[in-house]
């Protein structure tokens, strides 16, 4: 039985396969994907992908700490305030402590980013690698009330907020393998869980695409101990419900 599911964080861009990947992952049931960018061309081209597929890919547009660079900045930005009414989150965005970019410009790209979120009502994607805690402060003080913390391996005593403060966590195929992963997961509601690829991310000997949210269904079923089909079901409504997305009946 094929399940209803939605790959929370896709980077389609990537793919030179991609009518290929997009037709597998509806051969496994998926009913969306949420595309994301990383930074301009990246965003130029997941709208474009978005438009292509409508009703199954839907896009993010988000400007990473990885690819921050000074002199780009303004255009970036300035792109995001343009588009963010073409898309459906803000992402990928964030801090990244490990990333060779100063923390004082991360934080100043990140305060610009949570403006355009707030402005255009849009849901927030966060990368926070080293940085949970500060990303978590940021968007509670500035009131943002819609974000998932993608592939969450912080600390559980974060979790624990980030829960009550009514925020998701996304589960990704790592959690064969990611003891910080899996304790999240385990300690997450699933009313608060989303499930994702994060395509291309290789996860040891799985290169992965977006049919292989399948595998982070499965994972999160057996930390879980629950049935496959109703955390598909869970996970597909907090996406839907998240992301805004106009669900035909299927979805549920």
């Amino acid at each position: 039985m094929k399940l209803p599911l939605i790959d929370a964080h896709a980077h389609l861009d990537e793919l030179d396969d991609l009518p290929q990947a997009l037709e597998e992952a509806r051969q496994v049931g998926l009913k969306a994907i949420v595309a994301v960018g990383m930074d301009l061309p990246s965003n130029e081209r997941t709208l474009e992908i978005a438009r292509e597929n409508p009703g199954f890919v839907f896009a993010a547009i988000g400007y990473h700490p990885w690819e921050i660079r000074k002199e780009e900045v303004e255009r970036n930005l300035e792109f995001l305030r343009k588009e963010a009414g073409s898309c459906v989150a803000i992402g990928e965005v964030g801090l990244d402590y490990r990333a060779r970019v100063k923390k004082d410009l991360q934080k100043e790209v990140f305060e610009e980013v949570i403006k355009i979120a707030l402005q255009h009502q849009k849901p927030l994607i966060l990368h926070c690698r080293y940085s949970h805690r500060r990303v978590f402060e940021m968007i509670a003080e500035a009131g943002v009330e819609r974000v998932v913390f993608h592939w969450y391996t912080g600390p559980l005593d974060l979790l624990e907020e980030i829960v009550k403060a009514g925020y998701y966590i996304s589960a990704t195929p790592a959690l064969t393998y990611s003891p910080p992963h899996q304790a999240a997961i385990r300690e997450a509601p699933l009313e608060r869980i989303l499930l994702e690829t994060d395509t291309p991310v290789q996860y040891k000997d799985l290169v992965s695409r977006p049919k292989d949210v399948l595998v982070s269904l499965r994972e999160v079923a057996r930390i879980k101990g629950m049935d496959p089909a109703e955390v598909a079901s869970h996970t597909t409504r907090n996406a839907t419900e998240f992301f805004g997305l106009d669900a035909p009946s299927s979805f549920r």
